[in-house]
């Protein structure tokens, strides 16, 4: 990839403000374009790049903005009411205006945290999201949907509420651990299977080369990967409609998620619930073997688990009942009736979902 960052698109649709994603390496230079008129600039960041944020930080203040830094728990434990209190309150305490803007800069969790700040501050103040890890680039900070979990669930309080732009620098990604890297793939192969299958033949090329940032496809991954999450969320961004494809395999991964207290990586959990769904497609009728197949032989390939615990079934079944993509009594799936061909299911038999978690169960 040159040093001109490549630019997508988001939004511009009667629902939203269109806003850029630019990937690339060597980003920070298109931060105060971005930042515009504003005075004051918060940076959220979590603890483990405190570093990076204060770097930010004094990037920003040498441009004559007004800087403050917040640090924020690492991954899940930033995605609370009372963090999300304490950074209000730093907000207040600085007199942060409806025309200052949030920076988060983080993984998935912390642009998540940052979008529902700013979504509720003021009703609404400018964001940018600075993903630093795979799953933040390709799914969490784009589309605006912002949110914080509670203790019945993942991510049911938060608003759309999409950035002003979004910083995807590929050098990042480079020190992330193998593990947090692995994760985010998962997201990567759900766009594969939900819409640009070229993802799926460039993983299945070289598994190996996929697991690492220094891979030859990896800028071409996540590139397909923004492209196939832009075009849907342009589309839909309230999550009326089409949108919800994006939600493949994340109704059991949530549920698998709370049941770890959120100990397990959001990429695993979504990799199991991939393969429930590609499950819950083939015993319904609508998914053929191969594809169903294919899934298990691309996530394992790369190292993503595809089992899970199988005495968890009742709580994992109780905790989708109040999963937010259901309708009243009726749980909902998205699953494939073939390659790029995702559908929704509706209030699927008890039965049929148990024969699913089997396939599933360690």
């Amino acid at each position: 990839m040159t040093d001109t960052p490549l630019r997508i698109e988001v939004g511009g649709t009667a629902d939203s403000d269109p806003y850029p994603v630019l990937v690339g390496r060597r980003l920070l230079a298109e931060l105060p374009d971005l930042v515009g008129s504003a005075r004051r600039v918060a940076v959220l960041h979590p603890e483990a790049l405190t570093a990076t944020g204060e770097a930010i930080r004094e990037e920003l203040a040498a441009r004559g903005y007004r800087t403050i830094a917040v640090q924020l728990p690492d991954a899940e434990d930033a995605k609370t009411a009372e963090v999300a209190a304490y950074c209000w309150k730093a907000l207040g305490q600085t007199g942060f205006t409806r025309t200052d803007v949030i920076v988060g800069v983080g993984g998935g969790a912390t642009t998540d945290l940052a979008g529902f700040v700013a979504a509720t501050w003021l009703r609404g103040v400018r964001w940018i999201a600075v993903p630093t890890t795979v799953l933040g680039m390709v799914d969490a900070a784009v589309g605006g949907k912002t949110g914080i979990n509670t203790a019945e669930g993942k991510n049911l309080v938060g608003a759309f509420h999409p950035p002003a732009g979004v910083l995807c620098d590929l050098a990042s990604l480079e020190t992330l651990p193998t593990h947090d890297y692995v994760s985010g793939l998962a997201e990567i192969i759900k766009a594969g299977f939900i819409a640009d299958p070229v993802i799926l033949d460039l993983i299945e090329r070289d598994p190996a080369a996929a697991r690492t940032p220094q891979g030859p496809a990896t800028a071409e991954l996540v590139e397909r990967s923004i492209r196939v999450k832009a075009e849907v969320v342009s589309a839909d961004l309230r999550e009326a409609g089409l949108r919800e494809i994006l939600n493949y395999g994340h109704t059991l991964a949530h549920a698998i998620e709370k049941n770890e207290n959120y100990r397990w990586r959001h990429g695993a959990a979504v990799s199991v619930g991939m393969v429930f769904a590609a499950e819950l497609g083939r015993i319904t009728g609508r998914l053929d073997d191969a594809t169903a197949d294919r899934h298990r032989g691309v996530l394992e390939s790369v190292g993503l688990p595809t089992t899970y615990r199988g005495d968890q079934w009742p709580k994992l079944l109780e905790t989708m009942k109040v999963d937010k993509k259901s309708r009243g009594d009726l749980l909902r799936f998205i699953v494939l009736k073939g390659l790029a061909q995702p559908v929704v299911l509706e209030g699927p038999d008890p039965a049929v979902l148990l024969a699913a978690h089997a396939e599933i169960a360690a």
